[in-house]
């Protein structure tokens, strides 16, 4: 399939330790791609508050708190992914990865985006700690969204991972976002 001149946005979503970095990796093993998170502001933001990276229930718990204050101050995260979108505009990848996890921020981006936007939820389903409830919105809510795309599988081996999801880019989602990208053309 010819992807010379197509730029496409993919939301993708999953809990903490889903496999979304990785499956981002993936496709841009294949296809010209980047990744970029809403949350990145907020992350610079935290660091000067102390954060240092650490992904624990404390440190996601505070995040997804600090991201709402800043979505109800100025809309700083989706101020950001709008940015995003507009460079992706003008460099030469062809799908831009951005994560973001709540259904609001999704939807927002969705509706306001010029360019064909397509949401992926990452299901992992070999991991217990998948399983558990994080203690905020971000990680707990993320099934509550209509996504466009919805893989599930088992991510232990990083091999085997590539192998799975790759079929399903190929088979199942490019074929459909090349159609409606098409469609949004004419």
């Amino acid at each position: 399939m010819d992807l010379a001149d197509k730029k496409i946005v993919i939301i993708i979503n999953g809990k903490g330790s889903s496999g979304k970095d990785t499956v981002c990796s993936i496709v841009g093993e294949v296809y010209k791609a980047s990744s970029v998170s809403e949350i990145t502001p907020i992350k610079e933001i935290a660091k000067l508050g102390g954060w240092n990276g650490e992904k624990d229930m404390k440190a996601r718990r505070m995040l997804a708190d600090l991201k709402q204050v800043f979505v109800e101050y100025n809309d700083l995260p989706f101020r950001y992914a709008m940015r995003q979108i507009e460079e992706f505009k003008g460099n030469g990848d062809n799908f831009l990865f951005i994560h973001i996890r709540e259904p609001q921020e999704i939807d927002k981006v969705v509706k306001n985006a010029d360019l064909p936007v397509f949401t992926l939820l990452i299901v992992r389903t070999d991991d217990e700690r998948i399983k558990q409830a994080y203690g905020n919105d971000a990680d707990d809510n993320v099934d509550n969204y209509e996504y466009s795309f919805r893989y599930v599988g088992n991510n232990k081996n990083v091999e085997e991972l590539k192998v799975s999801f790759m079929a399903f880019f190929r088979e199942q989602m490019l074929p459909v976002m090349l159609k409606q990208n098409l469609r949004r053309i004419k």
